[in-house]
């Protein structure tokens, strides 16, 4: 694949955008990407910006990956989403022993599905690994063609504890998505058609060469030398966060329109001239694009230090990013609640925040849901994070 430019990525998001708009409401009915969207997005080579050169893949700055992410949100966030959080950890196979890499990256840029907790049981046996066990939050699972999850070695009933640490050693395995069940647990109003069910594996078998121990990246496999891989996993927190940002600048174009057009009834002043709507409306516009500024100049920061000095994030570059993540969540649910409320006054019908078909209500929740888990934590709402349901299980898949 020769390597794309800037803007022959955001043409492809332009090629495809009738396509995501089209299967838009079928993924919130559905709770999942369609394939058709979900392949369209492939074909585009959108899946391919993290990817290694070496595979076929262009290894973009993540700067020019947040403002494709960005430009796809803008379309629809579950989409986004996926383009993610399925392109993003595929990076986990610089880890893995060079045969490993080839083989998850043997037809070119690829798609991966996985979680980062509880860790499954492993087993050891002879050349690899039986696991058993359950994770959340799968996102695009339904699509992608592999999947991933941690582990530890079991003995005694117990995880085995390192004996430099004292700690478990978790380990990340990488298997056919088709090896394992999917099950029905993504029932949610924010983030509602990412498909981000359970993967429940069963003793299933993976071997050495897709498992690796999760620590820094010291002896990356071939080809994923690059700046990029040594800043995982921040690229795929950068995902989530412009995410937000997408929601929420969406939402706010949504609101100036608005503001532009309307005149509200048993008034003679338009919205556009009185200064309580434009005070509202400059100020979530203006936290939106505080976000995105905020995100890119971390990112590039970050990006710059691990190309200039040949190694991993430093702690200066961790905690930039850390804040930047953290400040663009919380502003960017500000923003959309900011919206969704001066919408709800204006009472535009079905534009109630006790309506729960609102399409802005959809973006709030919708930005409350892509807030990175560390963020939840910090503000006491983990449990917000759990999926309800009946945990039935189903065995589709959609590969490429």
């Amino acid at each position: 694949m020769p390597r794309a430019t800037h803007p022959e990525l955001l043409n492809a998001v332009a090629q495809v955008a009738p396509v995501i708009r089209a299967h838009a409401e079928q993924a919130e009915a559905e709770r999942r990407v369609p394939e058709a969207s979900y392949q369209a997005m492939f074909d585009a080579g959108l899946f391919g910006m993290m990817a290694p050169r070496a595979y076929g893949g262009l290894e973009v700055h993540p700067c020019e990956a947040m403002t494709v992410w960005e430009a796809v949100g803008r379309i629809d966030s579950a989409h986004a989403w996926n383009l993610v959080m399925n392109q993003a950890p595929a990076a986990f196979a610089a880890w893995l022993p060079a045969k490993g890499a080839e083989e998850v990256f043997s037809d070119g840029p690829t798609t991966l599905a996985g979680a980062l907790n509880p860790p499954a049981a492993a087993t050891r046996v002879e050349g690899g690994w039986r696991i058993s066990g359950q994770v959340p939050f799968a996102s695009g699972c339904h699509n992608a063609t592999w999947m991933a999850m941690p582990a530890a070695e079991m003995e005694n009933g117990q995880p085995k504890a390192d004996p430099e640490t004292g700690l478990p050693a978790i380990m990340g395995l990488v298997f056919r998505a088709d090896e394992v069940e999917i099950l029905d647990t993504w029932h949610t109003t924010g983030l509602r058609g990412t498909g981000s069910a359970d993967i429940l594996a069963t003793d299933l078998f993976v071997p050495d060469r897709r498992s690796a121990l999760v620590g820094p990246l010291e002896n990356p496999a071939p080809g994923f030398e690059g700046p990029l891989f040594r800043m995982r996993p921040w690229t795929a927190i950068l995902g989530e966060s412009i995410t937000s940002v997408a929601i929420a600048a969406t939402a706010v174009d949504e609101l100036v329109e608005l503001v532009r057009t309307k005149t509200p009834s048993y008034q003679a002043v338009a919205l556009r001239d009185q200064e309580l709507a434009q005070h509202g409306e400059a100020r979530a516009k203006a936290r939106v694009d505080a976000a995105r500024d905020t995100l890119h100049r971390a990112a590039e920061q970050a990006y710059d230090q691990v190309e200039s000095d040949g190694g991993l994030l430093d702690t200066e570059s961790k905690v930039r990013l850390q804040l930047a993540c953290s400040f663009a969540a919380d502003v960017c649910v500000d923003a959309a609640r900011q919206t969704t409320m001066s919408r709800a006054c204006r009472r535009s019908g079905s534009l109630s925040p006790l309506n729960a078909t609102s399409v802005t209500c959809t973006r709030w929740r919708s930005t409350l849901r892509s807030r990175p888990p560390a963020t939840c934590r910090r503000a006491g709402s983990c449990s917000a994070w759990r999926t309800t349901g009946s945990g039935s299980a189903s065995r589709g898949r959609h590969g490429h």
